[in-house]
C-alpha cells in the first residue's frame, strides 16, 4: 500500500518532476523565472511543454486545459486534445511551447464590466509558471491567467500577481535599508481554512431552494440547533469521516496540503485548514478544494453546501485567510521574534499593516461583499463588518511604548501550566492570543484575515491586501531612502504611525453594542452592513488612486469589477426571490389549502356528531389567515421583483433589490416559517430543517 509520502503530488508537475525531466539549462531557465520573474523565452517554454506532456500522457491524460479565474468568482476550462494528424491517417501526441505559453478563449460569455466590446469577443489565457500544472481525470490542466484583446485583465490571477509583485518590488526596498542585500524575492502567503456543510444528497434534491441557489429559503429552526455546541469538535461520524479520508486522498495526490479536519459549530458544519503556502498557489489550490468537497461528498451520497449562510439560526460558514509576508530565503516578516520590541524590521512592517488596513478598511469589507456574506457578517458568528485589527497584549503594550516614548516594560507571560495541575505540562503562553471576534487578528506570525465568505475566491481579500501593504511600503521606503539618520527618522515613522492608526486597533469584543457605537461614533471606522453599502466606495479616488500607483489595476478595470459585482449581487438576490414565488405557488400554498380544507372537513364532521373541536376551530382559522398572509405577501414579492426590472443603474437598482425586493422575501419567508410550525408534518412540502441538518447519520 501506497504512504502518503509516496502518493503526495503525484498529479502535479511540480519541481520534482521538472527537475528530474528537464535540462538542466532548462530547469535553471524556468526555476529563474518561477524564482525571480526572469523572462521565459520560446525554446525553453517548448522544452517545457514536450516534459509535460509527456509526463501527462504516461499518467493516462488525453487532453490539457488553460485552467483560468474569469470574475464569475469560479474557474473555467475549455478541453484539448494533444492528437495531432499526420499523412497516413494517423495521430500522435502533441503539445507545442505556443500552446503551453498561450491560448484563446471565446470571452463573450464572461462578465467584463465594458473591459470589451462585443465585437472583442475573444480572450487570451496566459501560462502562469508560478503555479503547477496538474491532473485532474483524464486532463492535463495548466493554471493561467484571462485577459482582454486589449490586455486588461478578465479574470482574478492576472491582479493577483500584479500585486504579489507590487509588495514583492516595495518589501525589496524596506529590506534594502535594513542592510539586506542577499534577498532577491519577497513573497506573500496564505493559509485559507474552509467550512462547509455536508447534507444527505436525499433531502437536498427535495429542496429546490437549496439546488437554485445555495441556500434554504424556507425553514423554522428545529427543536435542537447548535444550542449545547456537543458537535463542535465532536467525535466524527463515520460516514463523514470516510469522506474527509477520501477527500484528503484526492487532495493530497494534486500537493495540496490539507492539514485539519473537524466538526465546526453548527450541526452538519465542517472545516478544512490547509499549511499555507504562496498566495496564489494558495489560491489556486482553495479553488481546487471547493471543487473536490462537491465532487467527494457525492461520491458518498451527500452534497456539500459552501454557501455563506445556507441555514437561518445557526452559524453560516466563512474562510480564515491566513496572510503572512516572507523571504525567498524562508525569514516571516511578520514574526515578532522573542523580542519584539528590539525587532525594528518587525516593527515597521508590522507599522505598514496597520496603516494601510486603517487607511483602507473600506477596501478589505468591499473584498468581502457579497449577497452570501451579507446574512453572516455581524451575526454574532463571525467578525462584524467594522473592520479592526487585533494584536494581543504584548504587541499592543510595545506599540504603545513607542507610541508615548517610554520604555519597553514586558510582564511574565511566558509560560502556564494548565488547572495548576503538575502532571499536565508547561507550555509556552501565546501573547497573541485568538481574538475569535476580530476580522483581522495577529495570530502570532501572520493576520488572519477571518471575513471572507466560505464560497469567496480568496484572491479578491489577497489582491486588496498585497496592494495596500505595497503602498504603504512605498510610502515608507520614499520616506526612508536617503536620510541622513535612519534610525531617528525609523523611529519618528513608527512612533507617528502608530499614534495616527491606533484607532484600528480594538482588543475587545467585537460582538458588543457598545463596539459598534465606539467605532462609528467616537473612533470614525467604516461601517457598511450590505454589499451595496460597500462596494460603490470601490471608486473613491483614493483607492482607484492607489490600485493605479502599484499597477494592479487601472481605472477601468476598477470600474468594471465594482460593476460586475453589483450587477452580481441584484442577480443572486433576483434568483432567490423568484425561486421563492415559485415554491410558495407550487408547494407551500397548496399543501397549506390543503391542510386547511381538511381541517375545515373534519370540524364539520364532528360538529354534525356533537363533539367539541375548539381546537381545530383555532387551527384552521390560524392556517386561513396564514393562507392569505403568505398570498399577499407572494405577491408584494412579484411586485418589487418586477418593479426592478426597469433599472439601467446597476448601483441605484442594488439599493432598489436590498430596500425593496430582499425586504419583501424576509416578510414572505416569516409567513412560510410560521405556517410550517403549525401544519401537519405529513402535508409540508419539503424537509425542514431538521430533517436537513441530522440527515448524515
Amino acid at each position: 500500500m501506497e504512504t502518503i509520502p509516496e502518493y503526495f503530488g503525484c498529479m502535479v508537475f511540480d519541481d520534482r518532476i521538472m527537475r528530474k525531466m528537464l535540462a538542466p539549462e532548462v530547469y535553471h531557465t524556468l526555476r529563474l523565472t518561477i524564482d525571480e520573474n526572469a523572462k521565459l523565452d520560446v525554446s525553453c517554454a517548448n522544452a517545457v511543454a514536450e516534459a509535460m506532456k509527456e509526463w501527462a500522457v504516461s499518467h493516462g491524460a488525453t487532453h490539457f486545459t488553460h485552467w483560468f479565474q474569469p470574475l464569475t468568482g469560479i474557474t473555467a476550462e475549455k478541453h484539448d486534445s494533444f492528437i495531432s494528424p499526420t499523412d497516413d491517417g494517423g495521430v500522435i501526441m502533441d503539445f507545442s511551447g505556443k500552446e503551453l505559453i498561450k491560448g484563446e478563449s471565446d470571452a463573450s460569455s464572461f462578465p467584463s464590466g465594458g473591459l470589451r466590446a462585443t465585437f472583442e469577443a475573444r480572450g487570451y489565457t496566459i501560462w502562469d509558471p508560478t503555479s503547477y500544472a496538474f491532473i485532474k481525470g483524464n486532463t492535463l490542466y495548466i493554471p493561467t491567467a484571462f485577459s482582454a484583446y486589449s490586455g486588461e485583465a478578465l479574470d482574478m490571477k492576472m491582479p493577483l500577481l500584479r500585486s504579489m509583485e507590487a509588495l514583492n518590488r516595495q518589501a525589496l526596498r524596506i529590506l534594502r535599508l535594513f542592510g539586506n542585500e542577499d534577498v532577491k524575492m519577497v513573497r506573500s502567503s496564505v493559509g485559507s481554512e474552509q467550512e462547509y456543510f455536508l447534507i444527505d444528497r436525499e433531502v437536498y434534491e427535495k429542496r429546490r431552494d437549496l439546488i437554485y441557489t445555495g441556500r434554504t429559503l424556507f425553514g423554522a429552526e428545529p427543536p435542537k440547533g447548535q444550542e449545547l455546541s456537543n458537535h463542535y469538535e465532536g467525535s466524527i461520524k463515520p460516514r463523514v469521516e470516510e469522506f474527509m479520508k477520501d477527500l484528503d486522498r484526492e487532495l493530497w495526490k494534486l500537493g495540496i496540503l490539507a492539514k485539519t479536519e473537524h466538526n465546526e459549530a453548527a450541526p452538519a458544519q465542517h472545516e478544512l485548514a490547509p499549511i499555507y503556502t504562496t498566495t496564489n498557489i494558495a489560491t489556486d489550490h482553495n479553488q481546487i478544494t471547493m471543487e473536490l468537497l462537491k465532487t467527494v461528498a457525492q461520491r458518498h451520497g451527500m452534497v456539500c453546501l459552501l454557501h455563506e449562510k445556507p441555514f437561518k439560526g445557526v452559524n453560516g460558514s466563512g474562510k480564515h485567510n491566513n496572510w503572512s509576508i516572507s523571504t525567498d530565503q524562508g525569514v516571516n516578516l511578520l514574526s515578532p521574534g522573542s523580542t519584539p520590541h528590539e525587532n525594528v524590521q518587525f516593527l515597521l512592517f508590522l507599522a505598514a499593516v496597520i496603516k494601510a488596513v486603517d487607511d483602507y478598511q473600506d477596501l478589505l469589507r468591499i473584498s468581502v461583499a457579497k449577497a452570501g456574506n451579507d446574512h453572516r457578517l455581524g451575526q454574532m458568528e463571525a467578525p462584524p463588518a467594522i473592520i479592526s485589527i487585533f494584536l494581543g497584549d504584548e504587541i499592543t503594550s510595545v506599540i504603545e511604548a513607542i507610541e508615548n516614548d517610554t520604555p519597553y516594560s514586558a510582564e511574565i507571560l511566558h509560560s502556564m501550566r494548565p488547572g495548576g495541575l503538575k502532571v499536565l505540562p508547561k507550555f509556552r503562553r501565546d501573547t497573541t492570543d485568538r481574538n475569535r471576534t476580530s476580522p483581522f487578528a495577529f495570530t502570532g506570525n501572520k493576520f488572519e484575515f477571518r471575513s471572507v465568505g466560505s464560497s469567496d475566491s480568496v484572491a479578491n481579500p489577497n489582491i486588496v491586501l498585497n496592494s495596500v501593504v505595497a503602498d504603504t511600503l512605498r510610502i515608507f521606503a520614499d520616506r526612508l531612502e536617503g536620510v541622513e539618520n535612519f534610525e531617528h527618522e525609523l523611529h519618528i515613522l513608527l512612533r507617528d504611525t502608530f499614534r495616527q492608526h491606533k484607532r484600528i486597533i480594538f482588543n475587545g469584543n467585537g460582538y458588543g453594542e457598545e463596539w459598534i457605537r465606539e467605532a462609528t461614533e467616537v473612533r470614525g471606522l467604516c461601517r457598511f452592513d450590505t454589499t451595496p453599502d460597500a462596494l460603490p466606495h470601490m471608486l473613491d479616488e483614493k483607492n482607484i488612486r492607489m490600485f493605479r500607483s502599484v499597477g494592479v489595476y487601472s481605472e477601468n478595470e476598477v470600474r468594471s469589477r465594482c460593476e460586475i459585482r453589483l450587477d452580481n449581487y441584484c442577480k443572486t438576490i433576483v434568483i432567490e426571490a423568484n425561486t421563492m414565488i415559485d415554491m410558495v405557488r407550487r408547494e407551500i400554498l397548496p399543501a397549506v389549502e390543503t391542510a386547511s380544507l381538511e381541517l375545515a372537513r373534519s370540524t364539520r364532521e364532528k360538529e354534525m356528531v356533537g363533539i367539541p373541536n375548539e381546537y381545530e376551530k383555532k387551527l384552521s382559522a390560524k392556517l386561513s389567515m396564514l393562507l392569505q398572509s403568505i398570498s399577499d405577501e407572494n405577491d408584494r414579492l412579484e411586485e418589487a421583483v418586477e418593479a426592478s426590472k426597469g433599472i439601467t443603474d446597476v448601483m441605484e437598482k442594488s439599493m432598489l433589490i436590498r430596500d425593496g425586493v430582499f425586504f419583501r422575501m424576509n416578510k414572505l419567508r416569516e409567513a412560510c416559517d410560521e405556517a410550517e410550525r403549525f401544519t401537519a408534518r405529513k402535508y409540508w412540502p419539503f424537509p425542514t430543517y431538521g430533517d436537513i441538518l441530522f440527515s448524515v447519520k
